[in-house]
């Protein structure tokens, strides 16, 4: 039987997604038999508990809390996208952008994109920011009839985000569930979008995919790439130095994380490969997508991050490819209690960032490999409440590796944190 942190959050999971559908009421019980007989004990071999965590910076940025965020990196510079409430009595979410140009050391001025908006995203179902040049594009998703649902929204700036506008819905439609949600720009400005949608009403989500010639504001056709996939796991988009768009995301049978990529000049998507083949036989929601990054100077070699919940096996694993995807290494442990993580390629070196279960609760964690993923360093321990801290984010500039995630103890709120990472 895999770790109680797992099952704990799988059995979480697939209580919230019978409730939201209606459906298979009777996994309810066994997701509260789950809570009820797992124990509290740590295992993690490659964790020092004891070990000083590095000095990190925080802010909300004027938010009340932080709910959700995400990061994206071009030209060196750093591109953030925040939401929180701005008060305690406030029931919707604003959402704010800054940047920064030194690394993470200082940011601008926080500009409103959306406030407040009866926006429904959260840790693992993040807000998303992409960027070409002074073109940027925002993604999130608003409440619809049925809780925990609903449909995409966009806005986009064409001034280095000094004002944006209201854009469209990638997905056109503004029906039933689209959730988990990426979106990238190409090396020549066109920006893409996958997210989750059962547009058939099939009774599962599909991985549904659209293109925007004009930064945002007009959108493609959808287009269903994947007809079934895991219904409540993030979505990641990767650019390869070779210009060509990755997805990575978890499929359904088996619930392994799976790699698809946009061929023929944009015509179809194709299958490359699944990442870690682990053979996970499961009918529930584990939450937890992967993470994807090119080697710099490498146009072939790719690492992946990996999350299975298979009996035995259970925990967070980094993988490495010297053929663009097709076949991957075996997969080297990071954490038994690892949950969800994060990958970056910065001089010459691979670095992986996690949240994990300690003794403290929950810490984010970093190790470097030198030597193509085959061996990692010693975990360092990057956050430093004795609380909740959770879904890492890497952003690599010339500056260096910056770390960011949200944290809170005791009975503080969110906030966004913040670390260099010195290799």
């Amino acid at each position: 039987m895999f770790s109680w942190v797992n099952q704990i959050v799988i059995s979480f999971n697939l209580c919230r997604k019978s409730l939201i559908k209606y459906s298979y009421l009777n996994k309810v019980l066994l997701c509260l038999i789950a809570l009820a007989t797992y124990g509290c004990v740590s295992n993690s071999a490659n964790l020092n508990n004891n070990q000083p965590a590095i000095p990190s910076s925080a802010s909300s940025f004027g938010l009340h809390d932080v709910t959700t965020f995400d990061v994206s990196v071009t030209n060196d510079t750093i591109h953030l996208l925040i939401g929180g409430k701005i008060s305690a009595n406030d029931k919707k979410i604003s959402i704010r952008y800054l940047q920064s140009q030194d690394g993470g050391n200082t940011w601008s001025k926080p500009v409103t994109v959306a406030n407040p908006a009866a926006i429904i995203n959260n840790r693992g179902n993040d807000i998303q920011i992409a960027n070409h040049g002074d073109y940027l594009l925002a993604l999130w998703q608003n409440k619809g009839e049925l809780p925990g649902m609903g449909p995409l929204v966009s806005a986009y700036s064409t001034d280095n985000g000094n004002t944006w506008i209201k854009g469209k819905n990638p997905a056109i439609n503004d029906a039933g569930d689209q959730s988990h949600a990426d979106i990238i720009a190409d090396k020549s400005g066109v920006f893409y979008a996958v997210w989750l949608e059962d547009p058939e009403e099939n009774g599962y989500q599909s991985l549904r995919y659209s293109h925007s010639r004009d930064h945002g504001k007009t959108w493609g056709k959808a287009q269903t790439i994947e007809d079934s996939t895991c219904s409540c796991c993030w979505n990641t988009l990767t650019l390869s130095p070779n210009n060509a768009i990755n997805v990575y995301y978890r499929d359904m049978k088996p619930r392994d994380m799976a790699l698809m990529r946009f061929t023929d000049n944009g015509v179809n998507w194709r299958r490359i490969s699944t990442v870690g083949a682990f053979g996970w036989q499961f009918d529930g929601c584990p939450h937890v997508g992967g993470a994807l990054s090119y080697a710099d100077a490498e146009p072939n070699r790719l690492y992946s991050l990996s999350w299975t919940g298979i009996e035995g096996k259970s925990g967070l694993y980094v993988l490495a490819s010297n053929d663009n995807g097709l076949h991957w290494s075996a997969p080297v442990i990071l954490g038994k209690q690892a949950l969800h993580g994060d990958l970056a390629v910065i001089k010459g070196k691979a670095v992986a960032v996690w949240d994990e279960m300690t003794n403290s609760g929950s810490d984010i964690f970093y190790a470097p490999s030198d030597d193509g993923g085959k061996s990692w360093s010693a975990a360092t321990k990057l956050s430093t409440a004795n609380g909740s801290a959770t879904h890492p984010r890497l952003a690599a500039t010339s500056k260096g590796l910056l770390a960011l995630w949200t944290e809170k103890s005791g009975h503080q709120l969110n906030r966004l944190y913040w670390r260099t990472i010195q290799l």
